[in-house]
């Protein structure tokens, strides 16, 4: 039998890419059906996460044209990986495939991603092949990112977002991670199964404004790190063992000079030092842990991680 095909496209405030995105899409999937690659029941379901434009207005349009066109409205903004989530969690098929609605991903290596899922890979990454593309602070930033990562002890594949293949199988057992601080490129790995990658070029944006600016990137490597790694807990413990040490020699220090100099201005090293210091080594601790705590909140509350309105 052949594949059933579901695409999931998060979309944010797209209405200046998203006509051409589900143009090139439906001439996508018939060209796949025609080659007996997908089944005629393959879908193409865009996941409008509260935008404040006519996001959703154009999907109820493109849905109205276009029977291979479906969509899924959630009820307020909640987040990228949440109305990924929302999508993969929801819509049927024998494969998923997620990508972003801004034609950045190169969707002529779709039917790559499938081949590897018919030689049994149950996830397939899409990987970029260069970052020739980005500017060299994004270029350096992103390669920073990922190392950062990883050498936080988070399992991540170099390169790839969240534009990626996967099997029914696949998406039943993300079901059962039921983490509220979501970050799905972290997630994934943690499922095993036999993975593949298939490499492209990232092509400009097509339209719109990016919904990643440095500090959403930074955010989400932030999230990244407390999601899955303690090691930041641990590297406290040692700098205040550290600063211990290094409080001890400093005393010492300005001991030996109030003893045996005249060059000692009275209180200033014994107070205004170490306070400065300590001080800010305790506001930086105190983020840090309380970064972690903010999370612990999050997941014992146990609220919903999206809630759908409508769907087409």
């Amino acid at each position: 039998m052949m594949t059933e095909l579901s695409l999931v496209i998060p979309s944010y405030n797209e209405e200046a890419v998203l006509p051409e995105t589900a143009s090139r899409l439906v001439l996508l999937l018939k060209r796949l059906i025609a080659d007996h690659m997908i089944s005629a029941d393959s879908r193409i379901y865009f996941v409008d996460d509260g935008s404040r434009d006519r996001t959703w207005e154009l999907i109820e349009t493109l849905h109205a044209s276009h029977d291979m066109i479906r969509g899924i409205k959630l009820s307020r903004n909640h987040g990228h990986q949440n109305a990924l989530l929302a999508g993969l969690l929801t819509v049927p098929g024998d494969v998923v495939i997620s990508l972003d609605a801004d034609l950045q991903d190169d969707i002529e290596v779709i039917p790559a991603m499938l081949a590897e899922h018919r030689n049994g890979a149950e996830i397939v990454y899409g990987v970029r092949k260069s970052r020739a593309s980005d500017s060299l602070f994004k270029a350096y930033t992103a390669r920073k990112y990922y190392q950062v990562l990883r050498y936080f002890g988070v399992e991540i594949v170099p390169d790839h977002a969240d534009y990626r293949l996967m099997s029914r199988r696949a998406l039943i057992e993300l079901g059962n991670f039921h983490e509220v601080n979501l970050f799905l490129r972290g997630v994934i790995p943690l499922l095993g199964f036999k993975t593949a990658k298939t490499y492209y070029e990232r092509h400009p944006r097509f339209a719109g404004q990016t919904k990643y600016p440095l500090h959403r990137m930074i955010a989400l490597a932030f999230d990244g790190i407390t999601s899955f790694s303690s090691v930041p807990l641990k590297w406290i413990t040692w700098l205040g063992g550290l600063i211990s040490f290094a409080a001890m020699l400093t005393g010492a220090w300005a001991l030996i000079i109030k003893l045996f100099t005249d060059a000692a201005i009275p209180g200033w090293t014994s107070i205004v030092v170490p306070v400065y210091f300590l001080g800010g080594l305790q506001m930086l601790s105190l983020g840090i842990i309380g970064g972690y705590l903010a999370k612990i909140y999050s997941e014992t509350k146990h609220r919903p991680r999206f809630i759908i309105e409508k769907t087409l």
